[in-house]
């Protein structure tokens, strides 16, 4: 099951009350000024074309702060991987805050001798492009955890791409195919009723749900971290005051205990960046996933 959906509408929900319930009454001659506040949040199982065409949306807004946007990991990797924006991530767009992290979990079929990572490795050293993984799609973060780990493991397997995360889940229960990565919260009930056997976490830390579950990082390639993350923008052109308004308000209504709670069931960690750590994050994002799309040979569909 694809956890990212649920976590844009805890998302979205949160930043509307950031954006009209947490609004001062005295702010009537400022932002918001009576008017309702809307906020994109350009995410479909669809996948990349999608998030294109709603941040196209609130790149072409006006930036007085009506219009924002709360979207996913894909906002980077869609210039990673070549597609052709009708905007420029970094010029067109005012990074207000990184919100929420979620990591992947490395999973195989419990008939696949693979217990670590290590053991992968070897595996896919003696066995060069028989070894397949699926993901939920062609270009989004568990497709490229794959090839980052294929970069940095210098081993070479077979992506299967899948049209969502639960496909690809039942094709590696099935054992269709070798292993998979999805969202550690849609596979946490597969791996603890044994129907799939969790090799590694993708991100820099241990999912709390599997403390047992190593990184990818510390099981033997070490700098490895691949996450899915959310992100908060303005349209390219908002004002440092404006910014920091959303960013501020966003943060309380994120903070807040039951929605801090919300992220956590959904197998997501809070973040809230500064406006220019998250712009930093987001070119190094894109750096990223460029090297490695581009060492993978992946073109865009």
């Amino acid at each position: 099951m694809n956890r990212i959906a649920p976590l844009s509408r805890i998302i979205a929900a949160a930043l509307v009350a950031s954006a009209v319930g947490l609004a001062p009454p005295a702010a009537a001659q400022g932002w918001p000024a009576g008017k309702p506040v809307r906020i994109i949040v350009p995410y479909t199982p669809g996948g990349g074309i999608d998030t294109v065409v709603g941040a196209e949306i609130v790149a072409k807004a006006p930036p007085d702060g009506y219009t924002l946007m709360a979207s996913s990991t894909e906002f980077a990797i869609n210039p990673a991987i070549g597609r052709k924006l009708p905007y420029d991530p970094l010029r067109d767009f005012a990074p207000i805050s990184q919100l929420a992290n979620v990591s992947f979990f490395l999973v195989c079929h419990p008939s696949v001798p693979v217990r670590t990572v290590k053991d992968l490795i070897a595996l896919a050293r003696a066995r060069p492009g028989q070894v397949t993984y699926g993901s939920s799609g062609t270009g989004g973060g568990p497709h490229l955890a794959g090839e980052l780990l294929q970069s940095m493991a210098r081993i070479k397997w077979t992506h299967i791409p899948y049209k969502g995360a639960a496909p690809a889940s039942i094709a590696v229960m099935s054992g269709e195919i070798d292993f998979s990565f999805g969202a550690t919260i849609g596979l946490l009930g597969h791996v603890r009723a044994g129907r799939l056997r969790a090799v590694a976490v993708t991100g820099t830390q241990r999912f709390a749900e599997t403390p047992q579950v190593p990184t990818v990082a510390e099981s033997g390639v070490p700098g490895y971290s691949a996450i899915g993350w959310y992100g908060f923008y303005a349209p390219g052109g908002a004002s440092p005051d404006l910014v920091r308004r959303l960013h501020g308000d966003a943060t309380r209504a994120l903070g807040a205990p039951e929605i801090r709670e919300r992220l956590a069931k959904a197998g997501n960690d809070y973040v809230m960046s500064t406006p220019e750590e998250f712009a930093a994050f987001i070119r190094a994002e894109i750096a990223k996933w460029s090297k490695v799309v581009k060492e993978a040979g992946l073109k865009p569909d």
